[in-house]
């Protein structure tokens, strides 16, 4: 009898061995997946974070060099606009001697006093170089152009006085 006593004893703490195991087995799974999930959220926002980065600094890479094209770009646009505008009487379709005309730049980019070097004043003209296919003229040049349109153009001369004549 005894041993049916240490038999069912030794059943009993079986049992409740097994239901002890159980309940901490489930809290291990628990807690390691807890622990798994940090580290992989964790990890993701560490790569998406890397990733942004990377993208990011690429992104401004290659948006520096557009820029730096775009104004290399715009950079010889005005360059060869400069140049032509001071060598466009030496053009074969300029229409007068190279010889009548001013470089001034600004406002206008010419004063042309055509047939000046031939002892004949014909007129005078005010020209615009553009170059470039969307040029248009600037407020300045703009209000240059309609003075010399409504003839509000006047020959004025200043004569000052030199020290010794004063």
């Amino acid at each position: 009898m005894i041993e049916w006593v240490l038999l069912i004893l030794l059943v009993i703490v079986l049992i409740y061995l097994f239901w002890k195991y159980s309940e901490l087995r489930g809290e291990i799974e628990t807690r390691a997946r807890g622990i798994f999930e940090k580290w992989r959220t964790t990890e993701l926002e560490t790569q998406a974070n890397e990733k942004a980065q990377l993208l990011f600094q690429n992104w401004m890479r290659e948006e520096e060099r557009r820029i730096r094209e775009d104004a290399i770009k715009k950079s010889e646009a005005v360059i060869k606009g400069k140049v032509t505008e001071h060598l466009i009487p030496f053009f074969p379709d300029f229409s007068y001697n190279p010889k009548d005309a001013r470089f001034i730049g600004s406002p206008v980019d010419l004063v042309i006093f055509d047939g000046l070097n031939e002892g004949e004043l014909k007129k005078v003209v005010f020209v615009e170089v553009k170059t470039g296919k969307t040029a248009g003229l600037s407020e300045r040049e703009r209000l240059v152009k309609q003075c010399v349109e409504n003839k509000n153009v006047v020959y004025e001369m200043i004569h000052r006085k030199s020290e010794k004549e004063e």
